[in-house]
């Protein structure tokens, strides 16, 4: 007797389903995906606890003939692809052939669908694989399709699904992602008779996600595009604020050619446009959506269609990290004049913000929810500064400053030895000092620690830090860019480090205290992810525990500071997003005590 034989065409089905059908989410999105390539304007979802007894799908496509029908629960038969050259130029969501016969092997499967202008539809009933039933019947133009008690007939995949909280999460995501990329379909979904969202179809993709994430994450999103000069790459889409970040992923969605995708290429375009805009950790919100030729992507890679592959994924990777950081870099950007030692060139509110309701430094304000501690003047002393002395230039902290007899233009004090007090012709600024001075380190030390690295102070005796071992093997794993960051560090003994230098930007702050802070926020994402950091992140980690309030109060220094602040690339915000300026114009300001101009 032979020991090889052919599967049955039901065991057959049963097995690719395995691939296709993970979970119900993944009978939905087929369904959807369907319903889209057929045309369908309106698409109706309706679940039954979480999917598992009951997902039914409506919509007002094109619908099937009797014959078309039963094809479409035959294995491999498809109206997408007609030869191998094909796949080079798919347009649909659909190509493979598998689903509905891999959906319709493993639950109670009922289709019902009618062609525009048919006398009557078509009724398909099958069961676990089986075809029970083929009848003419009622039914408006288009298709409905139920799925009943998935994984009836395999047990064992039945009992490793989660709950049906878990498992409707997921099916809500389908629809989401669907809803998204469809702006012009209109869709509705209901879970145990309870209606969960009710989407009209709209002309705008970005009130499309407004309807699914809010107005108030749409206020803090920034529009983008890109396109290639060498092909027919395209981006365009939103990305958040670095102010607005999340603890997690689950706000960033990826198309290609309106089909959703995971892709590393990607989110790692994402991170690079961020770098030095968000703390480590934090992710931005974003909605990317890229069109390329065919041709140049496979989407052939795995049944789910979610995983792709680019013949260039370098160059798509490097417009997207372009076209994003550009985006976020003029978004906060304003026209500001060259940063030269000069009399002349004076720090006021008009050249760090344009005066107007939606000038960057005004969004900063109100769209992070400053501290109200930085936003209540009458509880703090303002110290008046005496404007006389010896000037110098830059890199010293001395910088000629103008003349105290332009009242529209000055450094006129600062605000709990914290905030730095601005008058302009069109209100005023306050800046914040610590996060100006991270911002001003990590720029200067990153245009110079690939190159000769960072200039360092020795310290008078060295110091030893005993740390932990999971410490002191992340401090050895980054001594490389450490030690070019200044931060000179030697394994002492044991778990102990001994420090012998410094960043010459730390001043004099407490070698011990410092390091301990340094390690703190190397520590904070686990070794694992410690021994991977990047050079920015490093820098980024290093700036944000050098920085500090600069205890002088010399108007000189504050002048030299925003000078430095002002030629920064992205003097708006920290290295973790939060702003490093608020502006309060006039006309807020006479708001708030209610009162006019000729008051």
């Amino acid at each position: 007797m032979p020991k090889i034989h052919v599967m049955t065409d039901s065991l057959a089905s049963q097995v690719a389903a395995g691939e296709v059908v993970e979970r119900p989410a993944s009978v939905a999105k087929e369904l959807i995906e369907n319903s889209i390539d057929s045309g369908a304007r309106r698409i109706d979802l309706e679940v039954e606890k979480g999917g598992v007894s009951l997902i039914k799908v409506t919509d007002d496509g094109c619908g099937m003939s009797q014959d078309d029908a039963l094809l479409a629960i035959e294995r491999h038969a498809t109206s997408k692809l007609f030869k191998a050259s094909d796949l080079d130029s798919l347009s649909t969501y659909g190509f493979r052939g598998e689903a509905l016969p891999s959906v319709a092997s493993v639950s109670r499967f009922r289709l019902s669908t009618c062609e525009k202008e048919a006398l009557a539809g078509t009724e398909i009933i099958v069961e676990g694989g089986e075809l029970l039933n083929v009848s003419e019947c009622g039914a408006a133009t288009g298709t409905q399709i139920e799925v009943r008690d998935l994984f009836y007939n395999i047990p064992a995949r039945r009992k490793f699904l989660k709950t049906q909280a878990t498992e409707f999460g997921h099916i809500e995501e389908v629809v989401r992602l669907a809803a998204i990329v469809q702006p012009g379909i209109a869709f509705t979904l209901h879970h145990d008779s309870r209606e969960v969202h009710r989407l009209a179809g709209s002309t705008q993709q970005i009130n499309r996600i407004s309807d699914l994430v809010g107005v108030d994450v749409i206020d803090h999103l920034i529009e983008f595009k890109g396109c290639s000069n060498h092909s027919d790459l395209a981006v365009y889409g939103w990305v958040s604020e670095p102010g607005f970040s999340r603890r997690n992923r689950k706000m960033q969605y990826f198309f290609l050619n309106g089909r959703p995708i995971d892709t590393s290429a990607i989110s790692s375009a994402l991170k690079d446009a961020y770098t030095g805009f968000v703390d480590r950790g934090a992710f931005p919100s974003a909605f990317i959506f890229i069109n390329a030729d065919p041709a140049d992507v496979d989407v052939n890679v795995h049944p789910a269609k979610r995983e792709v592959r680019f013949r260039n994924h370098r160059h798509v990777q490097e417009l997207v990290a372009e076209a994003v950081q550009k985006a976020i870099t003029s978004r906060f950007s304003v026209n500001l004049p060259d940063v030269k030692p000069s009399k002349k060139n004076l720090i006021s509110t008009e050249q760090f913000s344009t005066g107007l309701p939606d000038s960057p430094a005004r969004i900063l304000a109100h769209k992070n929810n400053i501290d109200s501690e930085a936003c209540s003047l009458d509880k703090e002393q303002i110290i008046e500064l005496d404007w006389s002395g010896p000037q110098s230039v830059e890199p010293i902290l001395d910088v000629d400053i103008p003349s105290e007899n332009d009242p529209s233009q000055r450094v006129i004090g600062l605000l709990d030895q914290r905030y730095i007090i601005v008058e302009g012709a069109d209100g005023l600024v306050l800046l914040h000092k610590r996060a100006a001075h991270e911002r001003i380190l990590y720029e200067e030390w990153m245009r110079v620690v690939h190159d000769q690295g960072c200039p360092s102070q020795s310290l008078l005796a060295p110091v030893t830090v005993e740390l932990s071992a999971k410490e002191c093997e992340i401090v050895l794993s980054n001594t490389e860019i450490l030690s070019k960051m200044g931060l000179r560090i030697e394994l002492f003994g044991g778990t102990t480090i001994k420090v012998d230098s410094l960043p010459a930007s730390c001043g004099d702050v407490d070698p011990v205290v410092f390091l301990n802070s340094v390690v703190s926020a190397l520590s904070e994402s686990g070794l694992a992810s410690a021994k991977r950091l990047s050079e920015s992140d490093i820098v980024a980690i290093v700036s944000s525990r050098a920085s500090r309030y600069n205890e002088s109060t010399g108007i000189h220094e504050l002048n030299a500071l925003v000078r430095r602040l002002k030629a920064c690339d992205m003097p708006y915000c920290d290295t973790r997003g939060r702003p490093t300026m608020v502006q309060f114009s006039f006309r807020e300001l006479e708001r708030r005590f209610n009162a006019t101009p000729a008051n």
